[in-house]
């Protein structure tokens, strides 16, 4: 049966089954979640975040007008459960319970960044945190809707580049900021104002950075020992600068039963590879989207959804000044659409279909993947039973790829075809109002990337000559993960404890043999299937000390841990536990917050691995309103305080290049 053959059928019975649940449930039930406290990303028609296992973290609009202008990966490292390629300033990428890569999808509004992010960790993101008005972030297998291959989780970019509801005059935001530690500074910005029925939206940021200071020396003191050679004067972090430069806009006709509109937007990036001294990548991205929705009059289903995303990525090497090195370009689409049922007596749920389209070329001497042309077509339902104390979740999905390339060592072209169906189920309880406790079953497949099935030669970023093997099967795990959700008086607090067992594991080993380039030697690795089985924790809590009136001092916490081990042994570059404490204060016109984070030792690990000692790493942050209606806030924040050492375990480069020293930051936003 054809991709395209497969996808119609398996949508085909996913709409029956779905209008007959539709049909069947009988009176609709009102909505009582708040809408900030509303998740989209688990499912489309949205849950709130205190009751569903579902793991997930949001980011709202106010916090990311003071964040750090940081890329995504290093925005979000540091809360449960999430930590961070940082392979430099320019290049990081969101890591998971362990797992990035391909395992970890970043999506924008839903749909994929169609960029190569994911082929190597120097290759950066093409979003950036300064765009959105809201990230959500889903840990662990259980979402569906959003990403059929994304076993690890998802980190969803939303913006309002396409307006969904027409402005009262000009709404927007603008917000500067400057950084000691890297001599950085950035702008970002965005407004939406209506004209007519059509609500216009124009947005943008540039931000700057030179290399940034480091407390130690670069090189440490484990890899010193272990190799003999001098960890040199430390000081600053060679060829560790940044810039980039994004723009937007997006037009919507917005009617009363929905909306319809396109974006344009075009980023630029310019940034230094912390491996090699003289070597900078310049990234360039042009991406088209369409989005709309349409609400139903009647019928089991209340509205119909749709997105379209294309772009054309370029991320090319520069080896000092002159001509360009290794050139990767990608380009696709990728489209998605989705029917959400009417609710009715607490059942909710939705069906929809996704597929994709690109194509990846890389060009140079060090391109060690073939160029690929890759195809993917999903179906999927969600269902939800709520029935105040008690519930059901559960949900099916279907994905067909194909992955085309011709081996850079020679021969056929290779076509590979997999067949992946995932699916996961839940009950919950609520023994009383603020009590939620719920357990989930989630069975994933996920096929092997282009890199995985098809890399052949030097990786330049990673130091090694990579090999990957075009017969791997699809990888398979089952997760089974219990979750806790509880507020009552002046405690409230999250807890998700996980097991997860895997079949053919894709993993990446040491084969013992050595390739030689130039008078360099380097270890040659080959991508292999094993067992595997990752258990872990994360758990946030919070404790209010003292309240009066809009005054309050509250303690928080949080912890996280995950171990991971292969039938090769301990898998590589997971991260240690963690645990944070901070000490808050909230009013309305100042808050302010002391924080002690720990992170622990890592001695257990794969066999080219060296350990990274623990830290302790002290923060401070204060932003201040100075005005009642909270329209302008000035903040700073005090990173590192201590200037400790710190190295990051799931990075590459933690041997060559540690966190950041003491860094003071101020900065100043506006909303209107």
């Amino acid at each position: 049966m054809s991709l395209a053959a497969a996808s119609r059928a398996a949508l085909l019975t996913a709409v029956s089954w779905s209008a007959f649940v539709g049909v069947a449930a009988a009176q609709e039930a009102p909505q009582t979640a708040e809408l900030d406290d509303v998740i989209v990303t688990g499912a489309p028609y949205g849950i709130s975040a205190r009751a569903t296992t579902i793991a997930t973290t949001v980011i709202d609009e106010e916090t990311l007008a003071a964040a750090p202008a940081a890329s995504l990966g290093d925005l979000v490292a540091g809360l449960p459960g999430m930590r961070s390629t940082d392979f430099a300033p320019g290049a990081s990428r969101p890591v998971i319970r362990g797992l990035s890569g391909p395992r970890v999808q970043v999506l924008t509004n839903g749909i994929g960044l169609i960029d190569a992010s994911s082929v190597s960790p120097d290759h950066q993101v093409a979003t950036d945190p300064a765009e959105a008005n809201r990230i959500e972030i889903v840990r662990g297998p259980a979402t569906l809707a959003y990403g059929g291959t994304a076993i690890g989780g998802v980190v969803n970019v939303l913006d309002n580049r396409i307006p969904t509801e027409l402005p009262d005059g000009v709404d927007g935001m603008v917000s500067t900021q400057a950084s000691s530690v890297d001599g950085g500074w950035s702008v970002s910005g965005r407004a939406t104002f209506a004209l007519g029925p059509v609500a216009v939206s124009l947005d943008g940021v540039s931000k700057q950075a030179d290399d940034y200071d480091i407390p130690a020396p670069a090189i440490s003191q484990r890899l010193a020992d272990a190799e003999g050679i001098p960890r040199g004067p430390g000081g600053t972090q060679p060829n560790s600068f940044s810039e980039l430069d994004s723009r937007g806009l997006g037009l919507s006709w917005i009617g009363s039963r929905g909306f319809i509109g396109a974006s344009v937007k075009d980023l630029s990036s310019t940034y230094g590879v912390v491996a090699e001294e003289d070597v900078f990548i310049q990234l360039e991205q042009t991406r088209e989207d369409l989005r709309g929705e349409l609400t139903l009059d009647g019928g089991p289903f209340q509205r119909i959804t749709g997105a379209w995303g294309h772009a054309d990525y370029t991320h090319t090497e520069f080896e000092g000044p002159g001509a360009p090195g290794t050139i990767f370009q990608s380009d696709g689409w990728e489209a998605r659409a989705d029917l959400v049922q009417r609710s009715r007596n607490g059942w909710n749920g939705a069906i929809g279909a996704q597929t994709l389209s690109r194509s990846f070329e890389a060009i140079g001497d060090e391109a060690f993947v073939p160029a690929s042309e890759t195809e993917e077509a999903g179906i999927y339902t969600v269902q939800r039973l709520d029935r105040d104390r008690w519930g059901l979740e559960g949900g099916l999905r279907y994905d067909r790829r194909s992955v085309r390339a011709a081996p850079l060592s020679g021969g056929p072209e290779i076509d590979r075809d997999f067949d992946n169906w995932s699916g996961s189920a839940a009950a919950f309880i609520k023994p009383m109002a603020d009590l939620f406790l719920g357990i989930s079953l989630a069975h994933n497949e996920r096929a092997p990337s282009e890199v995985e099935l098809f890399a052949d030669g030097l990786h330049v970023a990673t130091g090694v000559y990579e090999t990957g093997d075009p017969t791997l099967d699809n990888e398979t795990v089952t997760t089974i993960e219990g979750t806790v959700h509880y507020d009552v008086g002046r405690f409230r607090g999250d807890l998700h404890v996980y097991a997860s067992k895997y079949d053919g594991f894709i993993d990446e080993r040491d084969t013992g043999a050595v390739f030689v380039d130039g008078g360099e030697s380097f270890p040659v690795f080959q991508f292999v299937q094993t067992g595997a089985d990752f258990r872990g924790f994360e758990a946030e809590a919070a404790w209010d000390l003292w309240s009066e009136g809009d005054r309050g001092l509250s303690l928080e916490g949080a912890a996280d841990f995950v171990r991971a081990e292969t039938d090769l042994g301990p898998a590589a570059r997971i991260p240690p536990w963690s645990l944070t404490a901070r000490l808050a204060w909230t009013s309305t016109p100042l808050d302010a917050a002391l924080e002690v984070r720990r992170v622990a030792e890592q001695d257990r690990l794969a066999a080219y691995e060296l350990g990274t000692n623990a830290y302790t790493m002290v923060n401070l942050s204060a932003s201040w309103r100075p005005f009642a209606d909270k329209a302008i806030a000035v903040f700073a924040e005090g990173h590192n305080l201590t200037d400790t050492e710190a190295r990051e375990h799931v990075s590459f480069l933690k041997d060559r290049a540690p966190l950041p020293g003491r860094n003071f930051r101020a900065g100043i936003s506006y909303r209107f």
